[in-house]
């Protein structure tokens, strides 16, 4: 007979809900990353406002089956495909914030700046025309920057100077992939993370995604400031990216929320177990990120709370005699919970 109990529900800060439908068919491209990334423009240039609700929902809906109450959409196929703006300029954000909706997840969407590069729907001429866009957007929402390759310096500082005006959390992905670090350097004589501490993009509203290929200064930075580290281990793992130093990140106290990021894994158990294990394997020690918080789901789950700006995660329900948990102690379920469980454990999903 199942036993209730509840703990938080989880949050994913970082989603890319469309390419759910990448599983499979982005393992045709094995070389790297950057071959992975054609797949996925192929996918996103076949995207209309229907498709992508129809996407996003069938993603939002196994998201709350698994576990998370909260999705953070990192947002970025904005316009039609020749890079002319739809009626409704929104109508994409729009679609992904009604299937949230209807799938019962709690949605901050993040629409996201983007100047060069990608697909011609992603981008916007100027600055000024995308916050105009965003400030259309319905609460609750923040602002991205796709990346330091994706927008310009000056890019950057509107982009942090808006955030704090309105009061809202911000977004980048930042120190992915070591191309990225050599293209930064060579624009910009630094390294992203420097770069985006120079423009005043980061700061305690401020979340860096991935934040991988990081060095010491960069890491300083990142605590100085307050800023949030979204790891996406699954992802990660899949790209090839490599993987954040999460005991670096511990022990200079910069807090880290997960992200489904390409939500081909949807089990929040199993990316912050990936988490604890990466952090564990780092330094070849057991006292990682679970040891030093106790209670690292929890933890995890505030800091994703709070890099979406929303205070409270909310709670599910997980059966404490299913078979994974079945036996643990209840001073022992914390550690259980990041070790061992897994979605199949869910009794009752997030209601907000």
């Amino acid at each position: 007979m199942a036993t209730p109990v509840r703990i938080a529900a989880m949050v994913s800060a970082h989603s890319h809900a469309f390419q759910r439908d990448l599983r499979g068919v982005g393992e045709r491209s094995d070389d790297d990353f950057w071959g992975w990334r054609g797949a996925m423009y192929a996918l996103a240039d076949a995207l209309d406002p229907d498709g992508m609700y129809e996407v996003a929902l069938r993603n939002y809906a196994a998201m709350r089956a698994a576990g998370y109450g909260t999705v953070g959409e990192f947002h970025y196929v904005h316009h039609n495909p020749d890079g002319t703006p739809y009626d409704e300029p929104n109508a994409m954000a729009l679609a992904v914030a009604r299937a949230a909706r209807d799938a019962g997840l709690r949605i901050v969407l993040l629409p996201a700046a983007y100047a060069r590069g990608g697909r011609p729907r992603f981008r916007d001429a100027d600055v000024d025309t995308f916050l105009a866009r965003v400030d259309a957007l319905p609460e609750p929402h923040g602002v991205a920057a796709h990346s330091a390759r994706a927008v310009p310096e000056s890019w950057l500082r509107e982009i942090a100077e808006y955030s704090e005006a309105k009061g809202i959390v911000r977004h980048v992905h930042a120190s992915e992939q070591p191309r990225e670090l050599e293209e930064c350097q060579a624009e910009h004589g630094c390294s992203p993370i420097e770069l985006l501490h120079r423009t005043g993009f980061l700061g305690p509203r401020a979340s860096v995604v991935h934040g991988i290929h990081v060095s010491v200064r960069d890491i300083a930075l990142l605590a100085e400031t307050g800023t949030t580290v979204v790891s996406c281990p699954t992802t990660e793992g899949n790209l090839g990216d490599g993987f954040p130093p999460a005991l670096a990140y511990r022990d200079a106290g910069v807090p880290l929320a997960i992200g489904t990021d390409e939500n081909l894994v949807l089990d929040p158990f199993e990316e912050v177990r990936e988490l604890e294990t990466l952090a564990r394997r780092e330094r070849r020690t057991r006292h990682a990120l679970l040891a030093h918080h106790g209670d690292l789901w929890a933890a995890v789950a505030q800091a994703g709370a709070a890099s979406l700006g929303i205070g409270d995660p909310g709670t599910i329900e997980v059966d404490r005699e299913h078979p994974r948990l079945a036996g643990v102690g209840d001073e022992d379920l914390p550690r259980a919970l990041a070790t061992c469980a897994g979605a199949d454990v869910v009794l009752s999903p997030f209601t907000d």
